[in-house]
């Protein structure tokens, strides 16, 4: 049986059309898409994915947070856990034609070769398209995911205002949404069996084993640090080196001990901004004010690579006579997947002659909050040169073809049990 299913194969330019279709909504002079959630551009492109949806005789509604969901009835009723898949059509500001776009239209190519080939599943799948994973409108991601999952409450909604001035709350009313019934989606742990998303990866790494496709086994939570740190300011020209109780260098001496921190835990650490005071070329800098951006899949490791910055941090302010102060800014665990359906990815994969490659990923997806109610797994695409959020984004139609084939062997095997 499963060798038989594993002959079916999408239609690759089918897909491929759709996803180009898409990316003329929000099309940018630049060759870049802006389709922020639910401005005219989004609504456009929702109306065409419930148009596709419809088309492929899926059971289609607007859940109350303005998730899109597509469902294909399985056979047997009396099993109340569907099998979910899909992501998102926001976008950042000038991105990428395939963050977000691939989840969703790869999963209704799925759903859709497994109608035109026969395929009979037990278990439902529900295909979804999530509300504003971006936060670019808005800045706060996940909010269609996170009131699937019930961490998100009505009042946030009026508390979040984009930079017109708009509430999200306005911003529901005008897409035909009411905000009072948001808490409404929220869906109970036990009514989705598995969450599976596939998604470019974002980075090199596939590019550089030179493979098409990879088997996500964990999504690293980002904790951000920000820390100070305080010197003394001073003449830059009479002041000598060995006097000095120069804030900037001790910047620079912790920023190097970051990277080899990161390096030995096979994390990552990221220092993205940066400020000196009073930022002078010619004043010794008094104070240092920077944020690290920490990231791993362990979150003890993650736990373990924070308290060594924390232990380097005073040891070089000791010996320079600084002062500092860390705090946590933002701590988002991570996430590891499912070893079920890494396990039946791997399964898939050998059936469709692909090497089955565990990877990481560093950047967050709805998958992420979706492992709060459910089983998670991923499906990462190869990304030429490793660019995203971009107008330079590309994953090839063979890539995508590749992956969305391995995407529809684990839904029909979740499916099938």
């Amino acid at each position: 049986m499963a060798k038989q299913i594993a002959k079916i194969s999408i239609n690759t330019e089918r897909i491929w059309s759709q996803l180009m279709e898409l990316a003329e909504i929000g099309k940018q002079e630049s060759g870049g898409v802006t389709r922020t959630s639910l401005s005219p551009e989004d609504l456009t492109a929702r109306k065409l994915l419930i148009n596709w949806m419809q088309e492929t005789d899926l059971e289609v509604r607007v859940d109350e947070a303005g998730n899109i969901i597509g469902r294909l009835p399985g056979t047997d009723e009396s099993i109340a856990e569907s099998v979910m898949t899909g992501s998102h059509i926001d976008s950042v500001l000038n991105g990428g034609e395939f963050d977000g776009p691939l989840g969703v239209l790869g999963a209704l190519e799925a759903v859709r070769t497994i109608q035109e080939n026969g395929v009979k599943l037990k278990r439902s799948i529900e295909l979804v398209s999530f509300t504003d994973e971006e936060g670019a409108r808005f800045s706060a991601s996940f909010t269609g995911s996170k009131g699937m999952c019930g961490l998100f409450g009505r009042h946030h909604l009026d508390e979040m205002v984009d930079q017109d001035g708009i509430t999200y709350s306005q911003a529901f009313l005008q897409a035909g949404l009411n905000p009072d019934n948001y808490e409404n989606a929220r869906r109970e742990p036990g009514s989705i069996k598995a969450f599976v998303e596939i998604h470019i990866e974002q980075g090199k790494v596939l590019e550089n084993e030179d493979l098409s496709v990879g088997i996500v086994t964990g999504i690293a939570g980002p904790m951000w640090l920000e820390l100070t740190i305080q010197g003394e300011s001073g003449h830059a020209g009479t002041t000598p080196m060995h006097l000095r109780r120069d804030s900037g260098l001790a910047a620079a001496e912790l920023m190097l001990q970051v990277e080899q921190i990161a390096k030995a835990y096979q994390g990552v650490g990221t220092i993205g901004r940066i400020h000196f005071e009073p930022g002078g070329v010619n004043i010794i800098p008094e104070s240092a004010s920077f944020m690290i951006d920490l990231r791993h899949a362990d979150a003890e490791k993650r736990e373990l690579m924070k308290s060594e910055i924390e232990l380097a941090l005073r040891n070089i302010c000791e010996k320079r006579s600084l002062q500092h102060n860390l705090t946590v800014n933002m701590d988002i665990p991570p996430v590891l997947c499912s070893n079920m359906i890494v396990d039946v990815m791997e399964e898939a994969c050998q059936e469709l002659a692909y090497k089955p490659f565990r990877i990481v990923s560093g950047a967050g997806h709805d998958a992420m909050i979706m492992s709060n109610i459910t089983d998670v797994g991923m499906i990462f695409v190869r990304s030429k040169d490793g660019i995203s959020h971009n107008p330079k984004e590309w994953s090839s139609k063979e890539d995508i073809s590749d992956g969305v084939n391995l995407l529809m062997q684990t839904i029909i095997r979740l499916a099938s049990e």
